[in-house]
Parts: C-alpha cells; sequence; structure tokens
C-alpha cells in the first residue's frame, strides 16, 4: 500500500487539493482512504464519503495533534493494509507551524495558499522545509507577479521540494500531483519508521492540564524571553 502525508497552515486547501486529486486516482479504480486527524471537530469525514472516498477521522482532544498522530499512524497504516487501499493518505490538523508529521520512506506533501503572504514560507517549519512536494493554492486569486514572487519564497525555504500550483477549486493541476502520488513509496510497516525530524519539545505543566500562572507552576520544558534585549519606544526616541 502507497502511503502519503498531507499538511500545511489551517484553511490552506488541503482536504479540497486531497479531494481533486483522489478524484484523478479514481478515474483508474484505485482504493484511496483518507485519515483525517483534527483537534476538536472536523465536517470532511462526511466531505470525503459524500465523494466517495473512505475516511478514518480521529480528533485529538486535548492532546497535540501531532503527538496524537504519531501516536496513532502506525496501527492506522496496518487497518489500512488488511482492509486492501491501494493509496493512504493522512491529512494533519496543521495548527502549529512547528508541525513535523513527516514521515522517512513515505511521500510528504505540504500545502500551502497565496495569501498568506510573501513572508509565510520562512516562518512555517519542517512541514514545508522537509516536504517532498509544496502545493501552492488560491493562486488564482492574486495577481501573476505575487504567484511568481511567493513560489519563488516557498522555493527559498525548500529548495529541494517540487513546488506546483493546483487549484481546489477546479481541480486545475491536480493531475501531476496524482501522477507523483502514484509513484509512492510502499513500505510493509510504519512501525520502526522515523520522523524526518523530532516534534516541538514537551512536556511542560500547561501540557499536562496546569492553567494557574506563575513561575512557581512552571515545570518542565519551559523557556523565558530575554527582555533584557528589547528597545522600547521610549529608548528609540532617546536614542535619536
Amino acid at each position: 500500500m502507497r502511503f502519503a502525508t498531507f499538511s500545511g497552515p489551517p484553511s490552506s486547501g488541503k482536504t479540497s487539493v486531497i479531494l481533486r486529486t483522489v478524484s484523478e486516482m479514481r478515474k483508474k479504480s484505485a482504493r484511496i482512504c483518507v485519515l483525517k486527524f483534527d483537534c476538536l471537530a472536523t465536517d470532511d469525514g462526511r466531505l470525503y464519503r459524500e465523494n466517495g472516498v473512505d475516511c478514518a477521522v480521529g480528533l485529538a482532544g486535548s492532546l497535540c495533534p501531532d503527538h496524537y498522530f504519531v501516536s496513532n499512524i502506525d496501527d492506522c497504516f496496518d487497518w489500512g493494509t488488511r482492509n486492501g487501499y491501494d493509496l493512504m493518505v493522512s491529512e494533519s490538523a496543521g495548527l502549529c507551524n512547528r508541525c513535523s508529521p513527516h514521515i522517512q520512506g513515505c511521500l510528504s506533501i505540504c500545502v500551502i495558499d497565496s495569501l498568506m503572504g510573501i513572508g509565510a514560507p520562512k516562518k512555517i517549519g519542517p512541514m514545508l522545509k522537509m516536504a517532498d512536494i509544496v502545493v501552492i493554492t488560491k493562486g488564482d486569486i492574486v495577481s501573476q507577479a505575487e504567484r511568481e514572487i511567493f513560489a519563488l519564497k516557498v522555493r527559498q525555504a525548500n529548495p529541494r521540494g517540487i513546488v506546483m500550483h493546483i487549484n481546489g477549486i477546479t481541480g486545475q493541476g491536480a493531475y501531476r500531483l496524482a501522477a507523483l502520488l502514484q509513484q509512492a513509496g510502499e513500505p510493509d510497516t510504519l512501525k520502526g519508521a522515523k520522523l524526518r525530524i523530532s516534534m516541538p519539545s514537551a512536556l511542560c505543566s500547561y501540557c499536562l492540564g496546569e492553567t494557574r500562572i506563575g513561575k512557581e507552576k512552571q515545570k518542565g520544558n519551559v523557556r523565558g524571553m530575554d527582555l533584557d534585549q528589547a528597545v522600547t519606544h521610549h529608548e528609540k526616541h532617546e536614542d535619536t
């Protein structure tokens, strides 16, 4: 069974890209399942099923959605293998720009939209910088110049990845991604596989449910801001 991970910031168009790409692949009678990981609620499972795509939904609740993903993905993969799917893709919640839901040896896709601003690519961590493919959406809404500059910024953030544009409404460009997914690796299992980079550091007292503010309530991985380096508005005027 082929396997690929989809990640990206919220509302970047991950679900639309997957639906358009899967539609191209199903023309060749491929059996496909989507693993939808989210936090508190999602209607995407219903959306996939309405479009004839099998979907399993996992909600992380109070847990970090990417930690929840890693804790469940090997069992999900084994379940997909037993059910005879040709391709399984996971769609992450994408709520943290430090997220890293990509696995060594598995095709990884990051979806990012043109409306985020030209500075966005450098602010996004491993889920963009370590992706094999970066899909840019909503390019039809911006000018050609903005579209090209944004793509350049993406290439600067991820020089090795394939960068492409897909229209999530019309599906334009999805055929190329479908062809690349046909070449995705076919691991026997994900047990023992490794992430491309470690997850964000944990664990702190607030991860464990603490709600009170104060240094005496902080335990675990805690990092303070260096306020001595801050320059106030008043100091700027004094310098000038």
